[in-house]
């Protein structure tokens, strides 16, 4: 399994293919990932443990937001700005389509300006 560190944790690669990619995710709590958007991306959000904040919609000024639990997910379509922000340390699933470098960042809390 492949682990990438990140500023806010760590993303362990599960599973890429041609058809779809699995990643585990930990987010510890009071970081959060890029304000971003995908142009091909299509994933699914599954959380396995915490408390992770999701702000999602079509525009930067319009996102709504929401608190996920363990065995809460969303979908998140290409074209969709979010952001996941962890409330508690947090465990969860990404599946999406393989597209590993489809990442669109808007802003950033660690001043990465090159995909994740």
């Amino acid at each position: 399994m492949n682990i990438i560190k990140k500023p806010w944790g760590k993303e362990e690669v599960i599973e890429i293919n041609d058809y779809y990619m699995v990643k585990k995710l930990t987010m510890w709590k009071g970081h959060r990932c890029s304000l971003q958007y995908h142009k091909v991306k299509k994933e699914t959000i599954y959380v396995l443990s915490g408390k992770l904040r999701i702000y999602a919609g079509k525009s930067k000024e319009n996102l709504s937001s929401r608190v996920y639990d363990s065995n809460d997910s969303i979908t998140l379509m290409p074209g969709i700005i979010h952001r996941m922000e962890a409330e508690e340390d947090s465990v969860y699933l990404e599946a999406s389509t393989p597209q590993i470098n489809d990442v669109v960042r808007i802003s950033d809390d660690y001043n990465r300006v090159e995909s994740e």
